[in-house]
């Protein structure tokens, strides 16, 4: 009980402390986020400058645009403040606030990419149908409800993380992951980690098991389509985006929901480079390239 301490701040080690490599880490960093910003800029103007991309599958994609704007925005650019200044603090309040909205964006991302599976099956399988089931009164409630589920959902591993004293304030990572935080803690932690592990069944298990089934009705569908120029031109936009969606689950399987002895700073960093970096940066470029539609706009 003599060590348990309030901490005000916590130093984030980051990837590497070896000073030949910041500059490197810094240029790399900086250019895939300036990258990712551009390209879901454009798709967000795009969309809403062109009247015709004004239907469910392209409001679905503004929304995801938003979120690969915000959840590499909740990182990467303290991250580079910090290799500029030289310096790994954050305050005790930045790191809530930074775990919070990095929580609430991915689960964000994760909720779209299940309606997204959803919309392209109602496209797919009941195309006469499409119109009439993807009402703008079921695509508001399909992007409403995940944005107050991601909202709330994060607030309870927030506060139950606020009431927690902690022993240490070093943490093995970029950024400030629950995951990191909840084992510096003096605390008892279990109600903690039984909340992360419930959450995590519910809010990635149960999406993931949506999408697969929604893409294994798409496939059974295009399966039927008589050209085979037409069945390898479905297969290869469906399979691009099942390809994403297998990286963003895969990553974050391997951050919370595999054994703890399989756990070490370096896969968990760069699982999480992968759902929190690099996945909403491919999201327009793989969402867009094979849409002749979006391509027109943005030209």
């Amino acid at each position: 009980q003599g060590n348990q301490t309030s901490a005000s701040e916590f130093l984030l080690l980051g990837f590497s402390s070896r000073p030949e490599w910041q500059a490197l880490l810094f240029v790399l960093f900086l250019c895939l986020y300036l990258t990712g910003l551009l390209g879901n800029l454009l798709i967000l103007l795009a969309i809403v400058s062109d009247r015709r991309l004004h239907t469910p599958m392209y409001f679905l994609l503004a929304n995801l645009s938003v979120v690969d704007l915000c959840l590499p925005s909740s990182t990467v650019p303290k991250m580079l403040l910090n290799i500029q200044a030289q310096t790994q603090t954050i305050s005790y309040p930045g790191c809530l606030a930074q775990m919070y909205f990095c929580m609430m964006f991915a689960n964000m991302d994760n909720f779209l990419l299940t309606v997204m599976a959803y919309d392209r099956y109602v496209a797919i399988c009941h195309p006469l149908r499409y119109s009439t089931i993807m009402t703008q009164c079921l695509c508001a409630s399909l992007v409403a409800v995940p944005w107050i589920l991601a909202t709330l959902n994060p607030l309870l591993h927030t506060l139950m993380l606020a009431r927690l004293h902690f022993c240490s304030n070093i943490i093995h990572h970029f950024f400030c992951d629950i995951n990191s935080l909840l084992p510096l803690s003096c605390s008892d932690t279990s109600l903690n980690q039984f909340i992360v592990l419930a959450a995590v069944g519910l809010i990635f298990v149960v999406p993931s098991g949506c999408i697969l089934a929604s893409y294994s009705l798409i496939i059974s569908a295009l399966m039927k389509i008589p050209s085979a120029q037409g069945k390898l031109k479905a297969f290869s936009t469906c399979g691009s985006h099942l390809a994403l969606v297998v990286l963003f689950y895969g990553a974050i399987t391997g951050v919370y929901m595999s054994p703890s002895s399989n756990h070490s700073t370096e896969k968990d960093s760069a699982a999480s480079v992968v759902f929190m970096v690099v996945v909403p940066i491919l999201n327009p470029f793989i969402y867009s390239l094979r849409n002749s539609e979006l391509k027109g706009a943005l030209k």
